[in-house]
């Protein structure tokens, strides 16, 4: 065995890919946020393509499923890019940033610790902002039936006949 053979840690391009891939989960362009991981783009209108981002990293951080991707939660805040909600957004999104600014960091995406980015909104969690986010995302999230076998969910099962035929009574920790 050749000694780079015997080497088990990661070289150093190894650790650059791998390292850009974590840190760089969204792309934001002119009216566009994209995922860098994944095939999914989303052009936004009312709010700036930055508020967006934020906004899918403020979803990740309120609701976080580490085995749900990025444009699950693209999809789930998308409704709030409207005329009608877009300065409260935008209001929201800059009172973020400044509490992350106020810990040091450039903005709420450039917080890299979640635990901060828990705080900050811990410490906005009454206001009428953060309400409207976390209530809204319960039904925008968790309703999409593409999102459901990820959870193990299977769907309304009145169509079906109802549960008490499709597993209802296989519990077996009685």
């Amino acid at each position: 065995m050749t000694k780079t053979m015997e080497r088990r840690g990661m070289t150093r391009r190894e650790l650059l890919t791998r390292s850009a891939a974590v840190t760089a989960a969204l792309m934001i362009g002119p009216n566009l946020v994209a995922g860098v991981s994944g095939a999914w783009a989303m052009e936004v209108s009312h709010v700036s393509p930055q508020t967006m981002a934020t906004l899918i990293q403020m979803a990740r951080d309120i609701y976080p499923h580490d085995h749900v991707a990025d444009d699950y939660y693209a999809v789930a805040v998308k409704s709030y890019d409207n005329a009608d909600q877009a300065a409260m957004i935008e209001e929201g999104i800059a009172s973020l940033n400044s509490a992350a600014q106020g810990l040091g960091h450039g903005s709420y995406l450039d917080t890299g610790w979640e635990r901060d980015r828990v705080d900050i909104l811990r410490a906005m969690e009454a206001s009428p902002f953060f309400q409207t986010i976390r209530g809204g995302l319960v039904t925008s999230l968790y309703n999409q039936k593409a999102v459901w076998p990820l959870f193990g969910y299977e769907g309304e099962s009145y169509s079906k006949g109802g549960y008490i035929d499709r597993g209802f009574d296989d519990i077996n920790w009685i």
